[in-house]
């Protein structure tokens, strides 16, 4: 038996002891057993209903307002994610993936939008086929990008609170298996086979779906619960026509 489980025993046990004392103690002075099991059973009829307002509600509450504190902090770590190299990636993927234009206006979120059209962006982005221009020089532009923000990718992925989600983690994993494909290849990446840069071409397109339906993800939340951080989102937004932080004249 553990320590905090021999603890709980013992004081359960005090407390036993503690109410037997006290109704003995009433009994020596009053000598009145038919009160003692009156309130006895009285307060242990009120005692189930107890429980079922603790655990129906109270409890429910409590673990609403720890979720949403929870819920908060994850954000905070996938808004450093996006400061630290989420907008780069963003911004690298949607020039190399040729067909972008197609989708982009979908991506080009504005402060007047509503639910469902992230919904519907979101959608959007998972699905779409991104063709990716996969050439030896994006593939050493993309190289350098994952390996200079390898250590800040690895403390993200140590960090237990992410457990509990799981779409931000599989976006994590894409990421850091495809830092890992390209810094296994060494040297210039001029003499790859086709086969390889096809698989390479896999890798890719799976984190350019999952960083920008993260992104929408990431920019609702902005929108409903830091409007002025949401501003500056919809200003940079690296899938964007025309991304730049200048506030424009009215």
């Amino acid at each position: 038996m553990n320590k905090s489980r021999s603890w709980l025993v013992l004081a359960s046990m005090a407390l036993v002891a503690c109410s037997i004392i006290g109704y003995v103690v009433h009994y020596i002075f009053f000598r009145d057993a038919y009160h003692i099991f009156f309130y006895l059973l009285l307060d242990v009829s009120f005692l189930f209903l107890n429980v079922c307002v603790v655990i129906l509600f109270i409890e429910r509450l409590l673990g609403q307002r720890e979720k949403k504190a929870k819920f908060r902090k994850l954000n905070m770590v996938i808004g450093t994610f996006f400061s630290e190299i989420g907008l780069d990636l963003l911004r690298t993927l949607s020039i190399h993936a040729a067909n972008f234009d197609r989708i982009r206006p979908q991506m080009e979120f504005r402060p007047d939008w509503k639910p469902s059209e992230f919904r519907t962006a979101r959608a959007t982005a998972e699905s779409f086929p991104y063709q990716m221009s996969i050439t030896p020089e994006y593939l050493r532009e993309l190289r350098a990008l994952l390996t200079s923000r390898s250590n800040f990718l690895v403390t993200l992925l140590e960090n237990p609170n992410l457990l509990d989600h799981e779409r931000f983690t599989d976006l994590l994993w894409a990421v850091f298996h495809l830092g890992e494909e390209l810094s296994f290849r060494k040297g210039d990446l001029e003499s790859l086979p086709p086969s390889d840069l096809e698989h390479l071409a896999i890798d890719v397109q799976r984190v350019c779906s999952h960083i920008m339906v993260e992104w929408m993800h990431y920019a609702q939340h902005l929108k409903g619960s830091y409007p002025f951080l949401f501003s500056l989102a919809a200003r940079i937004n690296p899938l964007g026509s025309h991304p730049s932080p200048i506030v424009g004249p009215k």
